[in-house]
């Protein structure tokens, strides 16, 4: 569990194989690309003794992640893997376009057939610590780091959870909604209450925080108070009936959805859309938790945030604490590509790609 915190201080370099749970099946060529297991047997009977290099590359500025993960894969998988010359970036290192982030060189028939497999691995956890990586950024732009709360739990299936999460732990997001998210970077899950424990106590937000309080009193008390599409009435319930213990408020108004604020106070209604956790609502939320003296009491916003709307949230002052963000952080935009460049030593790749060494390549 302290892997990575020693990685961080750069006592050690990289996770290992231990971190990884692969599917035996890898080593068979099950998720391979049929032709490349093809080539694989084509090479073994008549080159044999051919030296590749393959290299790797993507097209975006972005934060590279999975380098730990896809040299544990080549370790595990790969035939005669220690006779295979490797070099890598690492996890967490800003890249550019076309920037040669891997090479490996050896025989192909002892690893040609993992190309896909890396790229995938590649792509899915650079474009997850990219996007974190981003909306961390625009969470900032006030001078003072907001927390973003990494909450993609429910938008990809939960196979990816551990990988997903220490892409976001590498993007920045040091806070996870489960245990699972937070498994390769040593830490567990944090979390409040959902919509459906305020349901149990038949919208009762007073009853369902102090239940949650009595159940969990070490844990930093934040109530949701959508529930009931009142916002305002909801936090101050709790704010009065819990002072200095309420540590937030979470609001997570469906985008669909205009809080009771606005229907008893139309003379605010005007060019802006009142759906959802909007920047007027937390205004008017802020404003009245400070004259009623609970300057104390922190706001989260979760609910289809993205980089640019935090960016919009941020530029604006809208008084938000923390961000919990999940779909937009899952979106997969960056695609890795494997090309051999290299055959025994010689340039050799198809047109319109070459060999292109990079002074920041490390040896594995």
């Amino acid at each position: 569990m302290k892997e990575i915190e020693l990685k961080m201080q750069g006592k050690i370099k990289r996770l290992t194989n231990k971190t990884f749970k692969f599917d035996e099946r890898v080593g068979e060529g099950w998720f391979s690309a049929v032709y490349f297991l093809k080539t694989r047997e084509i090479a073994e009977k008549y080159r044999p003794n051919s030296i590749v290099t393959m290299q790797f590359f993507q097209k975006e500025d972005a934060v590279l992640c999975g380098t730990d993960e896809v040299i544990a894969l080549v370790k595990s998988f790969a035939k005669n893997p220690d006779e295979l010359e490797i070099y890598s970036l690492e996890d967490g290192d800003k890249i550019k376009p076309y920037e040669t982030v891997l090479t490996i060189t050896g025989p192909y028939q002892n690893f040609g057939f993992l190309e896909g497999v890396i790229d995938g691995i590649l792509a899915r956890r650079t474009s997850v610590a990219t996007n974190v990586y981003n909306v961390v950024k625009a969470a900032r732009v006030s001078g003072k780091q907001k927390p973003i709360i990494f909450m993609g739990d429910r938008d990809d299936h939960f196979t990816q959870q551990a990988g997903d999460g220490y892409a976001a732990y590498i993007g920045g997001s040091k806070a996870q909604a489960t245990h699972a998210m937070s498994e390769w970077w040593g830490k567990k899950g944090m979390g409040t209450m959902p919509h459906a424990l305020i349901q149990l106590f038949e919208g009762d937000i007073v009853e369902a925080t102090r239940a949650y309080h009595e159940t969990y009193p070490e844990d930093d008390l934040v109530a949701l108070v959508d529930y009931n599409n009142d916002v305002i009435t909801d936090a101050l319930k709790v704010a009065r009936e819990f002072g200095e213990t309420l540590k937030a408020v979470r609001l997570d108004t469906s985008n669909t959805m205009v809080d009771q604020y606005f229907c008893r106070n139309p003379q605010v209604m005007g060019s802006f859309d009142p759906r959802g956790a909007n920047p007027e609502l937390i205004f008017a939320l802020r404003d009245t938790l400070d004259k009623e003296g609970f300057e104390h009491v922190q706001i989260m916003a979760s609910g289809g945030f993205t980089a640019e709307r935090i960016l919009n949230y941020e530029q604006q002052g809208v008084p938000v604490d923390m961000y919990g963000v999940g779909k937009s952080l899952l979106k997969i935009h960056i695609g890795f590509t494997g090309d051999n460049v290299k055959l025994n030593g010689k340039n050799e790749a198809k047109a319109g790609r070459k060999f292109r060494p990079n002074p920041r390549l490390q040896k594995v």
